[in-house]
């Protein structure tokens, strides 16, 4: 079943902070001072990195029960690398990260074995990781100059 989700991103009075909606719920994301933000919330590119460890653990959550695995505790750390240079404009390469690494952290007293076999099928099933793995379509709809 297609589902299509919705999220609004406006920029606020101070600085680069950025409020963004989806549903009914908020995030303000911002730069760090030393980047010309205000520091109140994390940056986009960090919110990437924990869109990705989230979803990881929804899914853990979600299907540990059906795949047999005794999940007592689940967390991911993640680390990304981007150079600045790109998004700044100070250079050709790519803006985005380059790399994503994380390592996730299961307690079970399942065998080894069959939480590795989770720990792969969390990683096929995460939508999230699946995104930034592939290609996805990006497309303006519009945009639209107010004055």
């Amino acid at each position: 079943m297609l589902t299509t989700l919705k999220a609004t991103a406006k920029k606020t009075s101070k600085g680069l902070q950025v409020e963004s909606n989806a549903r009914r719920f908020k995030v303000l994301l911002d730069e760090p001072e030393e980047l010309g933000g205000t520091d109140t919330g994390m940056n986009p590119m960090e919110l990437v990195l924990c869109g990705l460890g989230a979803c990881q653990s929804i899914v853990a959550a979600s299907f540990a029960k059906s795949q047999g695995i005794d999940l007592q505790d689940f967390w991911v750390e993640l680390e990304g690398d981007f150079d600045s240079d790109g998004f700044l404009g100070l250079s050709d390469v790519r803006p985005g990260y380059s790399e994503i690494r994380f390592s996730m952290h299961i307690k079970s007293s399942s065998p080894e074995e069959e939480v590795k076999k989770f720990a792969d099928f969390i990683e096929k099933t995460c939508p999230v990781g699946d995104s930034l793995a592939n290609t996805v379509k990006l497309v303006r709809s519009a945009v639209i100059v107010e004055r």
